[in-house]
């Protein structure tokens, strides 16, 4: 579990943290971009975004920056309220189950629910690959997307006897 959570990018890192975990990898700043749209697919707990809704100091609304204000009140109100269970949200809302650039007009929205999605936007050069990109063709993101994980499925490759394939992947072989 330790090792995940030092490999993995976690849902509060700054940009220069996700850059730099990224170019551990032998990956750039492209690859950190064209990946986080996965995050098109799929929810996340309100536990992992919660900081951004509740607290922040420096925002005189307990909102950090930059989320969108209007976007965190209604999150206040109907999904993730104070001391509620952890409720999960769209990471993409209206289309979640659906691969497409929704995720990315969120985020140039100032919608993204993780920390690690709304530095994308602090970073010029992401910013600039995002607002291209959704002003292209959906297939240049399917196209940019598949190089990017291309490129992630060649870090850190094990070979013979350095790895195992598990048959149940949360659980080490016997």
């Amino acid at each position: 579990m330790q090792e995940a959570l030092r490999e993995l990018p976690s849902p509060a890192m700054t940009f220069p943290q996700l850059a730099a975990l990224f170019a551990r990898k032998g990956l750039g700043v492209r690859d950190l971009v064209w990946l986080s749209g996965a995050h098109t697919i799929g929810i996340a707990h309100c536990s992992s975004f919660a900081n951004r809704l509740y607290g922040y100091a420096g925002a005189a609304n307990g909102t950090a920056p930059p989320l969108d204000a209007a976007y965190a009140a209604n999150l206040r109100q109907r999904k993730c309220r104070m001391g509620g269970h952890d409720t999960t949200v769209e990471m993409d809302p209206g289309s979640f189950l659906t691969f497409d650039l929704g995720y990315y007009h969120a985020v140039l929205k100032h919608r993204a629910l993780l920390q690690s999605d709304a530095a994308l936007v602090t970073d010029a050069a992401a910013r600039a690959d995002i607002a291209g990109v959704v002003s292209s063709p959906q297939e240049v993101f399917f196209q940019v997307f598949g190089r990017s994980m291309t490129r992630l499925g060649a870090v850190q490759v094990m070979t013979g006897s350095e790895g195992e394939i598990r048959k149940s992947c949360s659980v080490v072989n016997s």
